[in-house]
């Protein structure tokens, strides 16, 4: 039954905090053995252990996305835990926004290196592990879920290359959807407006520039996004659902 999690294995990056840590647990606790990826390896034990109180599985791994052969072993490592991989959630990223001449050119480099080449990198080590479960496991059906953006639907000024990144990553899901779709890999975008995250405190000033062009909104919970990503990947093998845009209810 693909509506029951119970024995699948899911990778979820960006798992330290923010959507990634909420999707993580709303998994664990609907059965699924999930592998928590990030950088700060004390903010993944913390989480371990959360998952596992609340009788959940979790197994981290602490991980750099943005090498290719880290990338590489994060699948090895889990294919060596578990012997399988169901579902990927790729939701590492950073937003370094600014004026673009005063914008140091490393900051565009690591966003195009955290939220656009480790997302790709990791795709490509989990596809043919993700075809195998596909075909041969219980569910009969594996999932790609990628966290975007509304900055991946439209542009804006000081978000040049937050926005190319992310309208590459609803590119590159689109691609990849049509790629192997008829072969039961599920692949889906979520673009989320603008959620309570470390994201929007990861250069001072970013939290207040947001309010200044777009004006104050209730903002959106990790948790919104979670609920969407496990009603995804819960779906029945016939249910492919390629796009979903979340927005605060508030934010034209």
């Amino acid at each position: 039954m693909v509506e029951n999690l119970q024995n699948t294995v899911t990778i979820v990056t960006g798992a330290s905090s923010g959507i990634g840590r909420a999707i993580a647990k709303k998994l664990a606790a609907a059965g699924s053995n999930v592998v928590l990826v990030a950088r700060r390896r004390q903010k993944l034990s913390e989480l371990a252990d959360e998952i596992e109180k609340a009788n959940g599985k979790a197994w981290l791994i602490e991980a750099d996305l943005t090498s290719n052969d880290e990338a590489i072993r994060v699948v090895k490592e889990t294919i060596e835990k578990f012997d399988r991989l169901n579902i990927l959630v790729n939701a590492a990223g950073v937003m370094l926004n600014g004026d673009s001449i005063e914008t140091p050119v490393e900051d565009w480099d690591a966003m195009v290196n955290i939220n656009l080449r480790g997302l790709m990198y990791l795709t490509k080590a989990a596809l043919p592990y993700l075809k195998e479960s596909a075909q041969n496991g219980n569910r009969r059906v594996s999932d790609v879920v990628n966290i975007s953006s509304v900055a991946g639907r439209f542009a804006a000024a000081q978000v040049a290359i937050y926005s190319a990144t992310k309208f590459a990553v609803t590119a590159a899901t689109e691609a990849w959807r049509q790629e192997y779709t008829r072969q039961h890999i599920r692949f889906t975008v979520i673009e989320p407006g603008k959620t309570a995250t470390e994201l929007f405190h990861h250069r001072a000033g970013e939290h207040e520039a947001f309010e200044k062009m777009f004006g104050k909104v209730e903002e959106l919970q990790a948790e919104d996004i979670a609920n969407t990503v496990h009603f995804i990947v819960t779906s029945p093998r016939r249910v492919a659902i390629n796009e979903v845009v979340i927005r605060p209810t508030d934010q034209a």
